[in-house]
């Protein structure tokens, strides 16, 4: 298979994966979790937190600790414009699965967090995929969650679950990235 198509196949994959991540956590926010606030959000414990105390977050925080890694790998895949339409997309998605004000905070904060993981991602991509895509989804995480938080809830409340339990699904997703970086150098296969 040659290297354009093997980018192609890989960041359709990428793209459909981010796009569907954004209504999974907006539907998780609502339906999953083991605490279920009345008019508010479905939280889980953010576990194992490093700061000793509990930490509480929205269900969906996972699938977007998750999404925010996929955001980078489609931009090496298929490029910006691709990220921030599924982004656009994932939206659109969510208000079918999640009250409208929730799909639309998470819309607003996902291209918002793009535009901070643009500043971040795009400079050191060609050097550093690992540190690019840490870095990047560190500043993504913080502004997607701050900005999420305050549109939907109109609070800051669970800013420190949110940040822990993102930053661990980045944590998690570094032996993907790592494996991804070794094949595309022993194929060849250079980022768009």
């Amino acid at each position: 298979m040659s290297n354009d198509k093997r980018r192609r196949i890989e960041g359709i994959a990428f793209l459909i994966a981010f796009g569907l991540t954004i209504p999974l956590a907006n539907w998780m926010i609502g339906n999953a979790g083991t605490v279920c606030v009345p008019n508010g959000p479905c939280l889980i414990p953010v576990l194992p937190n490093p700061f000793g105390a509990s930490l509480m977050a929205p269900s969906g925080v996972l699938m977007i600790g998750v999404a925010l890694v996929l955001r980078d790998l489609v931009q090496r895949r298929l490029g910006v414009a691709y990220s921030a339409g599924a982004v656009v997309v994932g939206a659109v998605l969510s208000a079918a699965v999640a009250p409208p004000a929730l799909a639309i905070a998470s819309g607003v904060a996902f291209l918002i967090s793009e535009l901070a993981d643009l500043a971040v991602y795009t400079p050191l991509a060609r050097r550093r995929l690992i540190a690019a895509v840490v870095a990047s989804s560190c500043v993504g995480l913080v502004v997607d969650s701050v900005v999420f938080l305050w549109l939907a809830f109109g609070s800051l409340e669970f800013l420190s679950g949110q940040v822990v339990g993102k930053g661990w699904m980045v944590l998690a997703s570094i032996p993907f990235v790592h494996m991804l970086r070794r094949r595309d150098e022993r194929l060849g296969l250079a980022p768009v």
